[in-house]
């Protein structure tokens, strides 16, 4: 029996080592701390809110609409001198009658800028950091044109107009909309008063 349980202790021991050299480690002692775990990267992975904020004006089209365009060696491309500063405000309308805005649905100015079709004309909004953009605007009325649709972020205004997306922009997240009103706010402004939209044009205000 003597021979039987010193066998046994030593099988107990034998295990023990084994168990600790297989990296059997043990438990935490109480109160210590536990591994911070790891966190979503902030702003998107960029370095602050108004670079994440650029990544997403640029990836969203923004430029498609709100920078005029003009004449290159390929082609159509933006005026970057004019970035993101909406219709220049002394140019007409595309020269249109409703006849030929219904059959081709849509037509737009010689700088991309303006539109027409069965709403009437719309224009596309100054969204710089100057006084005739956004210059003045809150968070808050930024944040209800992405997401609601409402002209310059408004309660009791019309909807914004086509051809802007706000529809697919208002899947956004909230901290995705104040990115891009924080590096809005940071672009060199471009002073320029956008024409008001035409709504439903009378046949005449199509000549």
């Amino acid at each position: 029996m003597k021979r039987m349980i010193t066998m046994l202790f030593a099988g107990t021991a034998s295990l023990s080592i084994l168990l600790t050299a297989c990296g059997e480690q043990p438990a935490a002692a109480a109160g210590a701390e536990a591994p911070e775990t790891a966190k979503a990267p902030a702003y998107g992975g960029f370095e602050n809110q108004v670079k994440w904020g650029e990544h997403l004006v640029l990836i969203s089209g923004c430029n498609d609409c709100h920078t005029p365009k003009k004449m290159g060696p390929n082609g159509m491309e933006p005026d970057m001198s004019l970035m993101l500063s909406g219709h220049p405000a002394n140019m007409p309308p595309p020269p249109l009658d409703l006849k030929e805005a219904a059959a081709k649905g849509l037509a737009a100015s010689q700088t991309l800028t303006g539109w027409v079709g069965p709403w009437g004309i719309s224009y596309a909004a100054n969204i710089t950091s100057d006084s005739t953009g956004i210059g003045a605007w809150t968070e808050a009325q930024f944040m209800k044109a992405v997401k609601e649709g409402k002209y310059r972020g408004l309660d009791n205004t019309r909807p914004l107009l086509p051809p802007m997306p706000w529809q697919n922009f208002a899947f956004f997240s909230d901290d995705e909309i104040k990115a891009m009103f924080a590096y809005l706010k940071s672009t060199p402004p471009v002073h320029n008063v956008v024409p008001e939209a035409v709504l439903n044009m009378p046949p005449a205000a199509a000549k």
